[in-house]
């Protein structure tokens, strides 16, 4: 016998979940084809560039802010060393006065600078002890001392505590900037692993390639040094060629940018400031064309990069990390102006 029971209809529930998961499905292949493409390696390549440009910017403002936590930290010591002597040479004085006083209340009488020996204010004591004339010149002589020494010494603890708090302003600084530095470049390197072992191998001996042939085949012209000095700083920057690039470096294994062209002319006798604006005034400024082997020269609006003019439209620098103390065309950066030092 036939069944006149109607076919079961699916439930509601059971449709609109259908309905929700087809949704899904075809929201996520509509996503899947209009996702950004993976970059590619000349893109990525430019991406890394830009962050490594941005990291020695950043690195040569933490040489500024290292250089000054350097000067701060002696300053405050010698301004330590100073206060504490003061501090010995106001007990001395204190001790002779109250030397003087005992001997003149075993004498008989009571003197009333036995009292500033134990008063906590002795420029308000020695204001009322003089009106009186209770005191002999001799003692006038030693208050004057104490009250002149006990000035001096408030205004150097003054000047301690305001280079301590300069000092922990800089450090504070200084590791915000050392932070900015490896966050770029752990970004640069995550961008470097994002690409196959292929096109990262490519990529590596490109570098490899710029640091060799800028050794084996650079042609540097025959123009001599504008003097004995630069001469010697370019000489001691091309005993360098092939030392890594390590931001924060000044040698002698290796270098950032700044560091090279200090420690250079460090090994010519000549003192040059640390980091690359700061160089910009340690000799007179020439044009491009004036340029000279040994001259330094500057790139890049801000100043952040520094090297060598080695001749023949080449420079000799420390070019990024990841790169070796090598010789590069001039053209390669934006070029600002070059210093002639010596």
């Amino acid at each position: 016998m036939a069944s006149h029971r109607r076919p079961r209809q699916p439930s509601r529930t059971r449709v609109t979940a259908l309905t929700a998961t087809a949704a899904a499905a075809v929201a996520l292949t509509s996503q899947a084809a209009h996702a950004d493409p993976k970059p590619s390696k000349s893109e990525v390549k430019a991406k890394v560039d830009k962050l490594y440009e941005e990291a020695e910017a950043a690195t040569e403002s933490y040489n500024g802010a290292k250089e000054k936590q350097g000067k701060l930290t002696k300053e405050v010591s010698n301004l330590q060393d100073t206060v504490a002597r003061g501090q010995q040479d106001l007990n001395s004085l204190r001790n002779g006065l109250g030397s003087m006083a005992t001997a003149q209340y075993r004498g008989g009488g009571i003197d009333p600078s036995l009292q500033l020996f134990l008063s906590s204010d002795p420029d308000n004591y020695l204001d009322k002890a003089s009106t009186l004339d209770q005191l002999s010149a001799k003692q006038v002589k030693a208050l004057k001392k104490i009250q002149n020494k006990q000035r001096t010494l408030a205004q150097q603890r003054s000047q301690a505590s305001s280079k301590l708090k300069n000092l922990a302003e800089t450090r504070k600084e200084l590791g915000d900037k050392k932070k900015s530095i490896q966050a770029k470049l752990s970004k640069a390197q995550r961008l470097l692993n994002s690409l196959s072992a292929k096109e990262r191998e490519a990529i590596q001996k490109k570098e490899e390639r710029a640091n060799r042939d800028s050794s084996d085949r650079v042609d540097l012209g025959g123009d001599a040094s504008a003097s004995q000095r630069a001469a010697a700083a370019l000489a001691a920057a091309k005993s360098k060629i092939g030392s890594p690039y390590v931001w924060g470096a000044t040698g002698p294994s290796s270098f950032d940018c700044s560091g090279l062209t200090s420690w250079a002319f460090n090994q010519a006798g000549v003192s040059i400031p640390r980091t690359s604006q700061a160089q910009t005034g340690a000799g007179t400024r020439v044009g491009r064309d004036a340029l000279k082997p040994g001259d330094l020269v500057f790139f890049y609006g801000d100043l952040h990069h520094v090297g060598f003019y080695a001749g023949n439209g080449q420079i000799l620098h420390a070019p990024k990390p990841g790169a070796s103390v090598r010789y590069e065309s001039i053209n390669n950066m934006p070029f600002q102006f070059g210093a002639r030092v010596g």
